[in-house]
């Protein structure tokens, strides 16, 4: 690469955490270069991701299960089961709050780490590393609370970029599922991204045999990054619902 692009690295072979019994590689950004806002959303529409100051990108030997998808929210259209989340939320406010470390917003983590994700990597987290895991040092990044009746219900981490919002991680309260959090979480992130004037909300990785990130495809149209390009899925690719 020339001087003006950051080198880039492959790591060494490491269980993969959504597929099992198989190995995965990460191609990732050398997290010393300057980073600016266009050359992170030239990243991201190439397919990267970030995790704290790490960009990265899966890169597995003949495996290309790992599709980067997002929503061209002009076109969007939400289901029936949609609009029902909608509705059932519709006491819910959001609230935009500074990446900063908030004691009511590590403990709600917690909880829905260790209901949704027991013996994962975040599962018992120290606050350094929490802040770590969820904010960069060179992007815009901000916190959006969710609350109903001043109860904090969930928190969406989310970057801004060029061409759109991504969508960085959500946690929610693991013991309200008829309220469907996650769901609402995605929605209202549509509407800021519309709201915003942009054109694009990223998702991250959509993997149609991992229960974990299969959800994506329910949220239509859905683009995935394939061969250098960004296409509207296929219903065999990534079916509606």
């Amino acid at each position: 690469m020339s001087d003006s692009l950051p080198n880039l690295f492959l790591s060494t072979a490491h269980e993969c955490s959504y597929l099992p019994d198989r190995a995965a590689n990460t191609l990732f950004m050398d997290p010393r270069f300057p980073l600016s806002t266009e050359l992170f959303g030239d990243f991201n529409r190439r397919g990267f991701r970030r995790s704290g100051d790490l960009i990265y990108r899966p890169h597995c030997q003949g495996c290309h299960a790992c599709v980067p998808v997002r929503i061209p929210v002009e076109s969007f259209m939400a289901s029936r089961a949609q609009r029902r989340t909608l509705l059932r939320n519709r006491d819910v406010r959001m609230v935009v709050k500074r990446p900063v470390f908030d004691n009511e917003h590590f403990a709600l983590f917690l909880r829905y780490q260790n209901h949704r994700h027991t013996g994962g990597s975040m599962a018992n987290p120290d606050p350094p590393t929490y802040m770590r895991f969820l904010v960069g040092q060179q992007v815009e990044t901000l916190f959006y609370e969710f609350r109903a009746d001043g109860r904090l219900l969930a928190v969406a981490v989310i970057d801004s970029l060029p061409d759109g919002l991504s969508a960085v991680y959500t946690f929610y309260e693991p013991d309200l599922p008829q309220r469907g959090l996650g769901t609402f979480s995605i929605l209202s992130q549509v509407r800021l991204t519309h709201e915003l004037g942009l054109p694009f909300l990223y998702l991250g990785y959509w993997i149609e045999a991992s229960p974990k990130m299969a959800y994506k495809s329910r949220f239509q149209p859905l683009e995935g990054y394939r061969n250098g390009r960004w296409a509207r899925l296929s219903a065999e690719s990534g079916p509606a619902s």
